[in-house]
């Protein structure tokens, strides 16, 4: 693997024209393996993490049912040098998050293995390099957010409890990391005024949904078990990109 890819690859000059005009953009996982010279044993090894997410206690709903950990790093896109920033709580205001914003959420930091992962760290430095493209942007602040959503017959799984929202940074991603014995979790981009720009289910490892978030909107629906008495979840990767 390596980390050679840069912005004259055919799919990050997509993903930069998309961005820079409608503001939402779907790259399918064979684009995103494409520009990170990623395969299926990279997906595989990669979501092997999420079985070490911990129960995330800080839900307003009451919910039990999202599995997490947090963390950041900083980028200098031109280098591609990654430095992992201190462990800290996690805080947004009212305004951005009305469920749970308005307190410092302490959340289990990233495990050692995942920050080392060859395959997270391609993904942070190409993307960033992407969205520097975009707006010039030459230092990033990245936070982490892997989440698994748990289904059952007794509770319905919400990936985004928090309704259409933005998450008031510079760009947002949800990378699909994998899908067991669900239904739903269908994503949608909207313009500020409502408009409509895309839907899609994101399905196989590697699925990959951007977003500028200065002048996106976004949602999830909710997540229910194909078997109720099967195990159910649905894990991701928000990376939320905010400019120095």
């Amino acid at each position: 693997m390596t980390t050679a890819a840069s912005t004259t690859h055919p799919v990050a000059l997509d993903a930069t024209a998309a961005l820079a005009g409608p503001g939402g953009h779907l790259m399918p996982s064979r684009a995103l393996s494409d520009l990170v010279d990623a395969d299926a044993s990279d997906w595989a090894r990669f979501a092997t993490h999420w079985d070490e997410l911990t129960l995330d206690t800080h839900m307003a709903d009451g919910g039990t049912y999202r599995f997490r950990r947090y963390g950041q790093f900083e980028l200098d896109a031109d280098s591609g040098e990654l430095s992992l920033l201190p462990h800290e709580p996690y805080r947004q205001e009212m305004d951005v998050n009305p469920l749970n914003g308005g307190v410092e959420r302490v959340f289990d930091p990233l495990t050692g293995a995942f920050v080392g992962d060859q395959l997270l760290r391609s993904v942070l430095v190409e993307l960033g390099r992407i969205f520097t493209a975009v707006d010039g942007t030459k230092t990033w602040n990245i936070k982490l957010h892997p989440y698994r959503i748990i289904a059952s017959a007794d509770q319905e799984g919400q990936p985004a409890p928090e309704g259409r929202h933005r998450d008031g940074v510079t760009f947002i991603t949800s990378l699909m990391i994998g899908r067991t014995n669900v239904t739903g979790g269908e994503s949608g981009v909207y313009t500020d005024a409502g408009e409509h720009l895309l839907t899609t289910t994101l399905t196989e490892p590697g699925d990959l949904l951007l977003g500028d978030d200065r002048r996106t909107l976004h949602s999830v629906t909710g997540l229910q078990p194909v078997d109720p008495l099967s195990a159910s979840h649905r894990d991701v990767l928000v990376i939320a990109y905010t400019a120095r």
